[in-house]
């Protein structure tokens, strides 16, 4: 009796492997638990900056979830032969809306509108694509050392967010309010001592549980309004072009920047998969896929309003510890995201959050996000050469975009493509002084 039960156990363990519904279920879960929250934040996020209506709210949360769980779709299971050309990874991977584009995105919505996203989007959808296509060529300058400065200064460009966040948000007229910051507080503090004392489920939820303990909270300030669920459908298809596009060239170029360095860091995410759960690198076949197929979705799901999307990092975590790496563990995951994007009154429930819960609650993700790219960093060797690469190309990203009106002379495309967000000049800096500076040569030492 107890071997057809290894059998089938150790199918979890296999690429193309079919686990019954009792196994599968609860890894399913843990994958979405682990990442619904990061996926719709930026949503929430934008839909503020850009004043959208509570309708509109919802629908740009739902289609964030159908293309995150539409993305998650192709990566696992792609179209076309598995060593041939094909459109996705094949690799066990969960995609979603990303926090990276987040900084960009801010900017455009408050100087534009969200139809300018869209169409930058797309724009970087097709650079994607071709980046995906001389993938061979062009990993080479992207090593971890520059890959891990770019996701670092990603990571160090949020926590303003965080902390508007935590303030109530900036539009909030009690912005600052001790209320807002003790239920901020709250959350924080139930968020960080499950990640430090729980082990299990409790660990990989701990940004949901601590959202619904700052939720319950915060409900004794008359903190929510639950006049958007009351109004939301229970079933809804994204509708195509429902917010439109536009096209704003210092936009295109400035998300465009973005998703060249999202395509290369995917190989990051891809690599940590495969040696984390295979024993092995990602095939050429594989990234190409992943990274072509990652820029088509995008192109879609800005269509369906749909904020871009990339690999989550902390799903790959799970990967790499449990070794589970069945395509059908992780395809009831993205069936899951997708049942709860086609649910409008669940999109409605997550829009009556307070910002200040969100705030608790992500400024660790945030955290997490920046040592994530410096362990990616301190991969390399931390010489002389490698730490001026990161310092400087962090410091001028950072200053930049922190002091902005230091551009103010400069056209306004300057400002939106270099000035707006710390990625692009960390990006452009960290590339060139990567390929300028001699390497240490230890034999002259």
């Amino acid at each position: 009796m107890s071997e057809p039960k290894n059998k089938s156990q150790a199918s979890l363990f296999e690429l193309d492997g079919i686990p019954s519904l009792a196994q599968a279920f609860p890894l399913a879960l843990q994958h979405v638990v682990a990442m619904i929250v990061g996926c719709v934040t930026p949503a929430i996020i934008i839909s503020g900056v850009a004043g959208l209506s509570s309708k509109d709210s919802v629908i740009l949360i739902q289609s964030a979830l159908v293309v995150s769980a539409l993305s998650t779709f192709l990566q696992l299971f792609p179209l076309g032969s598995r060593n041939g050309f094909r459109l996705g990874a094949g690799l066990p991977v969960i995609m979603g809306v990303s926090f990276a584009y987040l900084p960009s995105m801010q900017a455009i919505a408050g100087d534009f509108n969200i139809q300018t996203i869209f169409g930058a989007q797309i724009v970087g959808g097709i650079i994607a694509i071709i980046v995906g296509l001389f993938i061979n060529k062009i990993r080479k300058f992207f090593p971890p050392l520059i890959a891990g400065t770019v996701v670092f200064t990603i990571g160090l460009s949020l926590y303003p967010t965080a902390i508007n966040y935590m303030a109530g948000g900036v539009s909030n007229p009690n912005y600052g309010s001790w209320q807002n910051w003790l239920v901020a507080i709250f959350t924080l503090i139930v968020v960080t001592a499950l990640n430090h004392f729980a082990t299990g489920i409790l660990k990989l939820a701990s940004i949901l549980i601590g959202i619904i303990a700052g939720y319950i909270f915060s409900s004794f300030f008359g903190m929510i309004n639950f006049d958007a669920v009351g109004t939301a459908g229970v079933f809804q298809l994204p509708g195509i072009l429902h917010f439109g596009v536009e096209f704003e060239i210092s936009s295109c170029v400035a998300i465009g920047i973005l998703f060249a360095i999202n395509a290369i860091q995917a190989i990051g995410d891809f690599s940590a998969t495969t040696m984390g759960g295979l024993d092995r690198q990602p095939t050429n076949p594989e990234l190409q896929g992943a990274i072509v197929g990652y820029g088509i979705t995008n192109i879609l799901g800005a269509l369906f309003g749909g904020l871009p999307t990339a690999t989550y990092s902390q799903n790959v975590g799970i990967v790499t510890t449990t070794k589970v790496v069945n395509r059908c563990v992780l395809g009831m995951s993205a069936t899951l995201i997708l049942i709860a994007g086609l649910v409008p009154k669940f999109s409605a429930v997550l829009t009556t959050i307070p910002q200040c819960v969100l705030g608790g609650a992500t400024v660790s993700v945030f955290a997490s996000i920046a040592m994530t790219g410096m362990k990616l960093v301190t991969t390399a060797e931390m010489n002389y050469r490698n730490s001026s690469i990161v310092g400087l190309a962090a410091a001028l990203g950072m200053g930049v975009s922190q002091a902005s009106a230091a551009l103010s002379t400069f056209p306004t495309w300057v400002t939106t493509i270099f000035g707006k967000s710390p990625v692009v000049i960390a990006t452009i800096v960290a590339v060139i002084l990567n390929i300028i500076l001699p390497k240490d040569d230890k034999k002259r030492a």
